[in-house]
């Protein structure tokens, strides 16, 4: 029984002294001095080490000039061409340098540098800690990184992920861009920055706002997440998601998209946009709707795809798919629309349809044109298979005016002046002052003109070949009082700017916005860093070579 209990106790007796041993520091060691000395009056427990002193310590190197090393306390104070080398990965060089082998840390002063394959720090003190592989300094520090210098008032350098954490302001400059942050992640290897927290990036030709977003400064890509917004010289482009090109002057944006254009005075809104500087053009879809300021008005334009292209004075909009649009006095609805601001000339486009007050409109072909000095709507042309209707302001009954074209003017935004030319015909309820019935008009002419005043018609007046009658109202059937191909299509009227997306738009649409409340209410947190970033250092498999058959002799 003694005997079982002394070879336990034996036992753990060596395990405790292995693991003592296996948990002690390692020692620093010297490599080489060409004096060394002790003086224990001038520095008790010191070694003096003088001339191409050399030291090693679990992997790390350090010369310098002169050096104490303090073997008791396993320290080592070090002076002159100071220079502390991990491997291949770090090269930290100064003046002065202390360094503990204890707890594995160093510090150094007298103008520090850092160096990496990819960076260079320099800055008043540079302290390294090797247990967790961290440099960090508390004082302005300027980075240069091939194209990029970085200076901030401190920051952590992480030698394993090769990467720079600012916490305080930080300056990232190259010749592209500077980029100014209170929080930013740099990888110096692939020159990625991640930036949190209020922050700018400027150029000379575009300025980008952003709270949460990652930038590419060697392929000036970038990605930004939250209120963030870019702006160029007379545009400002917004949106829940940015991604943009520097390279190609490409920005796409995603969700809630808002782009402000100051100079033509027009804002586009959608849920997907993808704009081209150099074109001048921009892509906008998911309940795309362009907004123009016209005559201290806002005309609304929708469809499925909104295309807008060239620079100011040589602008147009293009608007496909099912297109409605909305202005206070008139709206109207088509397969499509082409709008050029040099000609001023606005195509509706397949199957147009056209209300002015209370009148509905319909052609073959419309177009509405603009006086490029004024600004303002001046005309109206329809070609072919003219209709005009409106309802009859008290009874049940509907004027029209048929024909092959119209001409029409407009006076303060609103059409007055209107030509209906070759093959009218007319049915027109007339009433007296009293807005009594006085008969119905049913004629054919040559020509129309109608003076249209308070969205009703004032007066109409027939020219040439004009054959007709006015009919008391009991003596016009109800089959007589409509002209051939009169469809009246009150109900599908837009009467609000809200009107001119479908159900299924605003569903989505309130979606959508509902969604990036909430994302905007939520914390604001770092961005996840992307694979791309993490595998930047890995290396591509190699590639097997081809195996070539030899030929028979």
């Amino acid at each position: 029984m003694k005997k079982s209990l002394f070879f336990i106790y034996s036992c753990l007796l060596i395990l405790s002294v292995n693991l003592g041993i296996a948990q002690a520091p390692k020692i620093i060691n010297i490599e080489h001095s060409d004096f060394v000395d002790r003086n224990e009056i001038e520095m008790p427990g010191a070694i003096l080490l003088t001339g191409n002193v050399k030291v090693n310590h679990d992997g790390v190197v350090l010369t310098c000039n002169k050096a104490y090393l303090f073997q008791g306390e396993n320290y080592l104070k070090a002076f002159g061409n100071v220079q502390i080398v991990q491997g291949d990965t770090l090269f930290l060089n100064s003046k002065y340098a202390e360094y503990s082998g204890n707890s594995k840390k160093a510090f150094a002063t007298g103008n520090p540098v850092m160096s990496s394959p990819d960076a260079t720090l320099q800055t008043d003190t540079i302290n390294f800690d090797r247990n967790v592989q961290e440099v960090y300094y508390n004082s302005k520090g300027t980075i240069v990184n091939k194209e990029n210098t970085l200076e901030s008032k401190s920051g952590r350098y992480y030698v394993a992920e090769k990467k720079f954490k600012f916490l305080t302001a930080v300056t990232v400059t190259n010749p592209k861009c500077v980029i100014k942050s209170n929080h930013l992640d740099y990888y110096s290897n692939s020159g990625h920055s991640y930036l949190f927290g209020p922050s700018t990036i400027t150029s000379k030709t575009d300025y980008i706002y952003t709270e949460k977003g990652f930038y590419d400064t060697k392929r000036n890509l970038a990605h930004f997440l939250r209120k963030s917004y870019i702006r160029y010289d007379d545009r400002l482009i917004e949106g829940d998601s940015l991604y943009y090109d520097r390279n190609k002057d490409f920005a796409s944006a995603t969700r809630n998209v808002k782009i402000t254009d100051s100079i033509n005075r027009g804002i586009v809104k959608g849920h997907y946009a993808e704009i081209y500087k150099q074109k001048d053009s921009m892509f906008v879809t998911k309940r795309a709707v362009a907004i123009n300021f016209v005559e201290n008005d806002s005309v609304y334009i929708h469809g499925k795809r909104l295309m807008v292209t060239g620079k100011e004075g040589d602008r147009i909009i293009r608007a496909f798919n099912n297109v409605r649009f909305f202005k206070t006095d008139m709206s109207g609805k088509c397969d499509s629309i082409h709008s050029s601001s040099r000609t001023a000339l606005t195509k509706l486009i397949g199957n147009p349809i056209l209300w002015n007050g209370e009148s509905q409109i319909t052609g073959d072909i419309m177009h509405l044109i603009g006086d490029n000095n004024t600004k303002k709507l001046d005309s109206l042309k329809v070609l072919n298979n003219t209709f005009i209707i409106s309802k009859d302001t008290l009874g049940t009954g509907y004027n029209q005016v048929k024909g092959l074209n119209l001409y029409g003017k407009f006076k303060e935004g609103k059409l007055h002046d209107v030509d209906v030319i070759k093959n009218t015909e007319v049915v027109y309820y007339m009433r007296n002052d009293a807005n009594e019935l006085i008969g119905i008009n049913k004629n054919v002419s040559s020509k129309i003109n109608l003076i249209l005043e308070n969205n009703g018609i004032e007066t109409i007046t027939f020219f040439n070949q004009v054959d007709g009658d006015i009919f008391p109202e009991t003596e016009l059937p109800e089959n007589a009082r409509k002209l051939r191909g009169m469809n009246w299509r009150g109900e599908e009227k837009i009467k609000s700017k809200d009107d001119i997306f479908t159900k299924e738009e605003n569903e989505e649409n309130d979606k959508l916005v509902q969604e990036g409340k909430d994302d905007n209410a939520k914390e604001n947190v770092p961005m996840k860093i992307r694979k791309e970033t993490l595998d930047y250092d890995k290396k591509k498999p190699a590639t097997k070579p081809v195996k070539t058959s030899k030929a028979k002799k």
